[in-house]
């Protein structure tokens, strides 16, 4: 069945879209306002884009033409820092998925533990196995838009904080003590399974 996307619902190509792009790795991207407040919530339109330098790239949607906290805290101070998602924070991080007021501090919403990053400002969730601080270095506002589009941040990671249980010898992780969590579509998520190689020609 082929979907022309100007004559498809926005409705109907989100789930086509998060249904077959799978699984996405979920950046809990956490960001501080202007006032000092903590924010925290998870994307799986999130990845890694480069490594020389190391770039991450995620973008927030705009329901209603409204920016989220995070893109508002990150278009005013340019830090966030991504924390990455496993199987012991999960409930944690769907808790923060909800939509709540900006005087709310999703950190004391989840119980989770916020700790000083080391060049940024934005906290860092102390259960969390892999950190990553980064600086906004660009922005795109998605054009032609019908429900507010979406706006693709690039950050560079000034730094990595990646726990010692899951690193192995010559900077490999260990899956088996690392656990990581994926999104799926709906109310979808995926652990690892079973994992098979394939070597490069």
């Amino acid at each position: 069945m082929q979907f022309d996307i100007q004559n498809t619902e926005s409705s109907a190509l989100y789930k086509l879209l998060t249904g077959t792009v799978i699984p996405r790795p979920i950046g809990w991207i956490s960001t501080i306002d202007n006032n000092g407040i903590n924010n925290l919530a998870p994307f799986s339109f999130f990845n890694v884009v480069s490594e020389d330098p190391p770039h991450v790239m995620f973008s927030t949607v705009r329901t209603g033409n409204k920016n989220k906290d995070t893109l508002n805290n990150i278009l005013d101070n340019k830090q966030f820092v991504v924390n990455l998602v496993t199987e012991e924070v999960v409930e944690q991080m769907n808790t923060t998925s909800q939509s709540v007021e900006s005087d709310i501090d999703e950190f004391e919403l989840a119980n989770v533990t916020p700790i000083d990053s080391t060049y940024i400002k934005p906290k860092r969730v102390k259960e969390s196995l892999v950190h990553f601080e980064c600086e906004m270095v660009y922005h795109y506002f998605i054009e032609n838009h019908q429900n507010g589009g979406a706006c693709i941040i690039i950050g560079k990671i000034i730094t990595m904080h990646i726990d010692d249980s899951i690193l192995m010898e010559n900077h490999r992780i260990n899956l088996d003590t690392y656990k990581p969590v994926a999104r799926l579509a709906g109310s979808n998520y995926s652990k690892l399974g079973e994992i098979f190689s394939i070597k490069r020609g």
